[in-house]
């Protein structure tokens, strides 16, 4: 067996390389680096309190540390206690420390339940059955030509760059599931099989947080919501996202005919 090289004079020789062994392999190389240097400096960058406040704008600050948690560059652990020990507010960091907190959770969870990986914990609480969901995610959103702009334009970051905005990824798992019916496994798989970040834990568990099979209700999504938190960063136009132009009662009704409109 030849031993991998693993010294580069520079970032392009290194992509050449990796060509080299895997010539399937399609489309640019990633801008997101890897290694404990870049990891680091996203470290060192951090803005804790900035995050609580703005993680759900297409903007916003967010870590951008998911990549090397996944690849085990850094540790949940480390991560916490460098944001807590630059704090002097316990509290203003308190919604960062809880999302490394669901992080932990899915982990552990997965641990000690892993029939639940690609199984629903319960049923979908949407007025259909599992088996009322397609099986494979249509042709049309795997090549983000579904004809609904901001969608497209999530399923472009996701399949270009193998990142998407946390956010973006509820938006795209909800129409997945909600708008086009299909199963959240399907959608799962697609994820995972593009995302630098991928943690089988973390992500198909929060396709089933989507889905309603792993929480009280389905989360689905209008334009004004998309508009508030993408305004600028993504088309928002009313005309090309026609799908998503109601309100959410109007929506409720169309995604789930069988189910009375709830307040909450």
């Amino acid at each position: 067996m030849s031993v991998l090289k693993r010294h580069f004079d520079n970032r392009n020789d290194l992509i050449a390389y990796v060509k080299e062994l895997a010539p399937w392999a399609e489309g640019d190389a990633s801008k997101i680096l890897g290694g404990q240097r870049e990891c680091k400096k996203r470290l060192t960058a951090l803005d804790a309190i900035k995050y609580g406040k703005t993680r759900n704008y297409g903007n916003g600050s967010v870590s951008m540390l998911s990549p090397y948690i996944s690849h085990g560059v850094i540790t949940l652990n480390e991560v916490r206690n460098h944001v807590v020990k630059d704090s002097n507010d316990q509290k203003s960091i308190e919604t960062f420390i809880r999302e490394l907190g669901w992080r932990d959770f899915w982990s552990r969870f997965a641990e000690n339940n892993k029939c639940f990986l690609w199984n629903d914990v319960e049923d979908y609480k949407t007025g259909y059955a599992s088996d009322d969901y397609q099986e494979e995610v249509p042709e049309d959103i795997l090549v983000g030509d579904t004809g609904i702009a901001c969608i497209d334009a999530f399923i472009g970051d996701l399949v270009n760059t193998g990142y998407v905005h946390n956010h973006a990824r509820m938006y795209l798992a909800s129409y997945i599931v909600h708008f086009r019916q299909v199963k959240w496994q399907a959608g799962a798989r697609w994820f995972l099989s593009h995302l630098l970040d991928g943690d089988v834990a973390s992500n198909n568990f929060s396709w089933q947080w989507i889905a309603s099979t792993f929480s009280n209700k389905p989360y689905f999504f209008n334009l004004e919501n998309v508009d508030r938190y993408f305004n600028g960063i993504v088309d928002t136009t009313p005309s090309r996202n026609r799908v998503l132009d109601a309100s959410y009662p109007t929506l409720h009704n169309r995604l789930f005919p069988n189910l009375e409109l709830q307040n909450g």
